[in-house]
């Protein structure tokens, strides 16, 4: 396979939201970026895109050694489709697109198998957190609440081989308290994030 990565990063500051109030500003946005590294070092030999708007994102992809996939205003859905196309103009068969708030992303790049769609839906089975697909049979993205069976639907209409990956690492995201406390997070978090939940000493 002719493979590479595609991560969609929002803002920093604008990221993880749903957790004010427990994670300091400052820190969120330092946690956000800490994590979207995480998935890029995951993927070290990969050609790996990042779909972004914000100038400081690009930047920071830039010296991440990562292609900008720039989109301005397209909103996430879009922003990865065009992304997915642009790298499929650039010759790569199978891309793996993967949210930057993975905590442990270190299976990545096992996630693609040549000719077949790839989905690892989040632990709720309601999102999903990673999607591996031949270029030539692009999965529509269509993010949001309930993404994942919207994306089982798309993959299976394509026809060809499907497979839903249960991956219990890959399955974690960060999204809300309940993520923080994942005994797995827990250990995985870089010392210096100062959260009541998780470290009460802090």
């Amino acid at each position: 396979m002719q493979l590479a990565v595609l991560v969609p990063v929002k803002r920093f500051a604008a990221a993880k939201g749903r957790l004010r109030g427990v994670i300091p500003d400052d820190d969120r946005a330092r946690l956000a970026q800490w994590m979207a590294e995480q998935v890029l070092a995951a993927c070290t030999g990969l050609e790996c895109f990042v779909a972004c708007d914000d100038d400081d994102v690009r930047s920071w992809a830039e010296a991440q050694g990562a292609t900008v996939a720039w989109g301005p205003q397209l909103g996430l859905n879009r922003a990865v489709d065009d992304g997915v196309a642009a790298i499929s103009e650039r010759g790569f068969d199978h891309v793996i697109v993967s949210h930057a708030d993975l905590p442990l992303p270190s299976a990545l790049p096992a996630v693609a198998r040549a000719g077949t769609i790839t989905l690892v839906p989040d632990r709720r089975l309601d999102g999903t957190n990673v999607m591996a697909f031949p270029t030539d049979r692009p999965v529509a993205a269509s993010y949001g609440g309930g993404s994942f069976r919207r994306h089982l639907v798309a993959a299976q209409r394509l026809g060809g081989t499907v497979e839903v990956r249960r991956d219990h690492n890959l399955s974690i995201d960060l999204d809300t308290v309940d993520d923080l406390q994942h005994p797995l997070v827990e250990e995985a978090l870089p010392p210096w994030l100062r959260t009541n939940p998780v470290n009460p000493a802090d």
